[in-house]
């Protein structure tokens, strides 16, 4: 490596640069910017950096993922449980495609990432050049900001306002397409640390006036209801939050992103609204005289048909992006700003209350609720395993501590439903995109970044199938993460719809599956399958005290639905219990 040395004089910083290859220098950016985990897959177009990489393996810890699809919800995982920005790294055509589901993903869930993938030497872009695809064109809808580098002088500049938008403001996903010949250039290479970008203003002021007029009709409320969303846990705002709404005494649901920001426990928190939320939160959202989101975005899942969605009460709504605003519900007053800086702000203009006779109201429907739904899943009598029950008994086994990261479906909502968080950036899951095979490679990427949390993935026997190629990265890797596969041989939510929706025509949802303990066993996990209720117990505890990987296979029962239910299209006000 050849270095040179520029000394200024004393009225000016002395700067020092070293000449270095493009590869070398992403490196080099990457530690800058305290990256110590990198998933990826290597290939053609990206192998000069897998090359320079191989001299730095006591700073940065490759993990060889099993698709480039594992390698973004991994470094998902790793950005969710650790508040840091995951990276993941690809080749060039088919390996920056795969990357595509994984990074809508975290652009629809507000999960900092940073991908780099390879290209084909800048004289062969647009050439239909082996490997090459645009990638910079198939990613833009589903990026927060992207680029192409085809000099190695500019790599320092991509890297450092890649990393700085995608963990400002409203988090999100960048990637960095970089040519081949780009990672062979050599120039005098020096880094500094991005700090703004002309016309993007990651946090917007906060008009003081409106905190001002969000505080009196807060303080004029009979009814208020608190909807909190991911927001509250991005912006780091959980005490804050916890403050506001206990100052105020407002009961508070949550958004499935927004879980674990306060303690399941919590006398405020009254559950999940949305498509398979709580009943009470759902119902009364149409009966409150004022609806306060929090970091949320109103989407389609957790309002039912806007058409009649809190028609009948004043909308605040506090979000850092300004986007938002107004784009699904009208809002009566909208705070712009940072959550932690906007609740702490919004704190001293709060009147003490507690609201007695509402919150009751509350407590009456989820009466209905437990009676209905909620006993017949956590205290079944039936012979049949439900998916509740195998949660209750993880909840008891990790007295709550425990970080739960759910696939997509029918065990998604029990999960959500009925898992107790004690901790924030408890519940990891796939929110907006719904992606199925999304848990088992976040999983990977949360127990790495949280060593000395217990990590639990929940999937059912779908989803988990998807990304079931992982387990390799936990073989390899050894990784002690605990896999649940609640098995009921269906795609049970898609058959779920088709006998409420669809005069039960199973059309294409009934799984034949492989031998899942023999898999897992072929990985060197160790593996077990639970039939009858009198073996979950012991199985769950054989789990939690394993001190490796450990894979537990749950025959659930094969027709079982979850409720309450809210039939898309439908108010969330006429939500079904049965």
């Amino acid at each position: 490596m050849k270095e040179t040395q520029t000394v200024q004089n004393n009225t000016k910083n002395t700067e020092a640069t070293e000449r270095i290859s493009g590869s070398e220098a992403i490196i080099k950016c990457l530690l800058a910017e305290g990256v110590d985990i990198l998933y990826g897959y290597p290939g053609g177009a990206i192998m000069p950096v897998y090359d320079e990489l191989y001299k730095y393996q006591d700073k940065i810890h490759h993990v060889l993922t099993r698709h480039e699809q594992g390698a973004t919800h991994s470094a998902q995982g790793y950005a969710r449980i650790s508040g840091k920005v995951g990276v993941c790294m690809a080749t060039s055509g088919p390996g920056a495609t795969n990357l595509i589901t994984g990074i809508a993903d975290a652009q629809i869930d507000s999960t900092p990432m940073v991908c780099i993938t390879g290209q084909v030497g800048s004289h062969l872009l647009g050439s239909d050049a082996f490997q090459e695809t645009d990638i910079v064109g198939i990613s833009t809808p589903v990026t927060k900001w992207n680029c192409q580098v085809t000099k190695a002088s500019q790599i320092p500049e991509a890297i450092a306002k890649a990393f700085y938008i995608a963990r400002s403001g409203r988090p999100g996903p960048v990637l960095i397409d970089v040519t081949k010949d780009a990672q062979f250039e050599e120039f005098d290479f020096k880094y500094e640390k991005c700090k703004g970008v002309r016309s993007y203003k990651p946090v917007p002021d906060t008009d003081k006036n409106t905190l001002k007029a969000a505080a009196e009709l807060i303080n004029n409320a009979k009814k208020p209801l608190v909807v909190w969303g991911q927001g509250v846990i991005l912006g780091k705002a959980e005490q804050e939050f916890k403050a506001v709404i206990e100052k105020a005494g407002i009961p508070s649901a949550w958004t499935i992103l927004g879980a674990s920001a306060i303690p399941t426990s919590h006398p405020l928190n009254v559950g999940m609204v949305g498509m398979h939320g709580n009943y009470a939160p759902n119902v009364l959202t149409n009966e409150c005289d004022l609806l306060i989101a929090i970091g949320m975005r109103f989407d389609d899942r957790v309002t039912g048909n806007l058409e009649t969605y809190a028609k009948q009460a004043k909308i605040i709504h506090f979000d850092i992006d300004p986007a938002e605003i107004d784009k699904n519900v009208k809002t009566d007053v909208a705070v712009l700003g940072d959550a932690k800086a906007s609740l702490e702000a919004l704190l001293p203009l709060l009147n003490a209350n507690s609201h007695i006779e509402w919150h009751q109201k509350f407590k009456d429907l989820y009466n209905i609720e437990f009676e209905k739904v909620i006993k017949n899943d956590l205290h079944p009598t039936k012979e049949g395993l439900t998916m509740g029950e195998v949660l209750k008994e993880i909840n008891i086994q990790t007295k709550g501590d425990a970080a739960i990261v759910s696939d997509v479906g029918q065990h998604q909502m029990i999960a959500c439903r009925y898992a107790e968080f004690n901790k924030s950036k408890s519940n990891i899951t796939s929110g907006g995109l719904g992606t199925m095979g999304f848990a088992l490679p976040a999983a990977i990427g949360a127990k790495m970044a949280a060593p000395d949390r217990e990590v639990i993935m929940i999937a059912g026997d779908g989803g988990y199938q998807m990304t079931i190629q992982e387990l390799g990265t936990i073989f390899q890797q050894k990784v002690p993460v605990k896999i649940v596969v609640l098995n009921n041989e269906f795609l049970g939510m898609v058959r779920q719809w088709q006998q409420l929706f669809f005069d039960k025509r199973y059309a294409s949802t009934e799984m034949t599956n492989p031998d899942f303990v023999a898999i897992a066993k072929g990985y060197s996990i160790e593996a077990k399958k639970v039939t009858e209720r009198k073996d979950l117990k012991a199985a769950v505890k054989e789990m939690i005290d394993c001190e490796g990987p450990y894979f537990l296979e749950v025959r659930v029962e094969k027709e079982g639905n979850v409720f309450p239910m809210i039939p898309t299209g439908a108010s969330v006000s006429d939500i079904r219990l049965d």
